[in-house]
């Protein structure tokens, strides 16, 4: 019997790289054809399923919202285009968006909670507790939130200081109506007494400090007069030693004629 002759090396690399060649163009073909049937109408999306906390928007309105902006079938939809159409609704601050078998999408709906107006009254927007500033319908809001301001970017900060400050004024059966950081980086108070208060400058601990001794010795003032706390109309705290103070029904300007000069 003769003896096999080998083969030789490079017949042998050519039929690995051949089989290599071919079996890569199966799988081509393969994920081609697969691409192509997802992307026919044999599995169109049937339904879009709400659930979640969701207390300002129905399920009807939401799915009428968001369905005109999802393209593709159940399998070719874009997942982030459809969270994100949800989160474009107001009041939705989260949206987690998920396919479910055999035909629909589920989205899971987080909204936002108020805990605030931010702004000016003429252009009213609302903040939550994660002091994110977002556009909603103010007058399903109830009024007897406080009114928050500053520059857009630091709307978490002013959040902060209105969360530290409020507790200072809460003893005295006071509280804060409105709250501002200026763009130079001042404070000021509007209380639900109508009094006006400068609080200045400075870290929260800062101010909150300035805030407590004003709250400690403006009673004992006042009392000198004859007046409470509440007759504050407003006080200046930007003084390094004290604070200027203006009580209601109380001034410093008399109305006597001066005394005669001596000649």
């Amino acid at each position: 019997m003769a003896d096999s002759i080998p083969v030789p090396f490079d017949v042998k690399l050519m039929n690995v790289t051949a089989t290599l060649v071919y079996a890569l163009f199966a799988l081509v073909l393969l994920a081609a054809g697969a691409w192509w049937v997802l992307r026919q109408p044999f599995f169109p999306l049937a339904g879009i399923k709400v659930d979640g906390e969701v207390t300002h928007n129905n399920a009807v309105t939401l799915r009428a919202n968001v369905a005109p902006q999802l393209a593709g079938n159940f399998f070719t939809v874009d997942l982030a285009k459809a969270r994100a159409a949800f989160e474009s609704v107001p009041w939705v601050r989260k949206a987690v968006v998920r396919r479910e078998f055999p035909n629909k999408l589920r989205a899971t709906l987080t909204e936002h909670a108020p805990v605030a107006h931010w702004g000016d009254e003429a252009d009213s927007r609302l903040i939550n507790g994660f002091g994110e500033v977002f556009d909603a319908n103010v007058a399903e809001v109830d009024d007897d939130l406080p009114r928050l301001g500053g520059p857009p970017e630091q709307a978490g900060q002013v959040l902060g200081m209105y969360r530290v400050l409020q507790p200072l004024f809460s003893p005295y059966e006071l509280a804060i109506d409105q709250l501002k950081l200026s763009s130079r980086g001042s404070w000021s108070v509007v209380l639900d007494s109508g009094a006006v208060l400068e609080l200045g400058r400075g870290r929260s601990e800062e101010v909150a400090a300035r805030t407590q001794r004003f709250l400690v010795t403006v009673a004992p003032v006042a009392k000198q007069y004859g007046r409470s706390v509440s007759a504050v109309e407003g006080a200046d705290l930007r003084h390094n030693e004290g604070y200027a103070l203006r009580l209601r029904g109380v001034t410093t300007v008399t109305t006597e004629p001066p005394p005669p000069r001596k000649k």
